[in-house]
């Protein structure tokens, strides 16, 4: 079932991608990240309100929070990075570049989280770096 939501994530980024370079066209990039953020905001909570998850909310733990909120912090950095990217550059070069955390998070996870990085991980996070490379070029 993950596999389903991974795709649909994927899919959705894509757009992400195409629809933000045109809604960043005319205006400054960090106003157009600060309007996206408050749409996500809207459409998160109320998901959350929906489903009747907003109960959970003072049950969290605080070393869960404290990861959530830095999450978020990295999350908001990430995003204004993007916009500004996606304003100066071709979405065709911003995206492989953005998708290059992938490779990123597989060496970041070796190093925080102590996974082990298998075979075809590493081929696989060797392949996106290369693939990087060769459509910024």
């Amino acid at each position: 079932m993950w596999v389903f939501y991974a795709l649909l994530s994927a899919f959705f980024a894509a757009l992400t991608a195409i629809l933000a370079k045109l809604g960043v066209a005319a205006v400054n990039s960090n106003l157009a990240t600060a309007i996206r953020t408050i749409v996500i905001l809207v459409v998160a909570w109320s998901i959350v309100v929906f489903k009747g998850e907003a109960k959970d909310l003072f049950a969290i733990p605080r070393q869960s929070l404290f990861f959530l909120v830095v999450s978020g912090v990295t999350t908001g950095l990430s995003w204004l990075f993007y916009f500004k990217a996606l304003q100066l550059g071709k979405v065709s070069q911003v995206a492989p570049v953005d998708k290059l955390s992938v490779a990123l998070t597989i060496v970041l996870l070796v190093i925080f989280l102590k996974e082990v990085l298998t075979l075809k991980a590493a081929i696989g996070a060797l392949l996106i770096i290369i693939g990087t490379l060769v459509l910024i070029w």
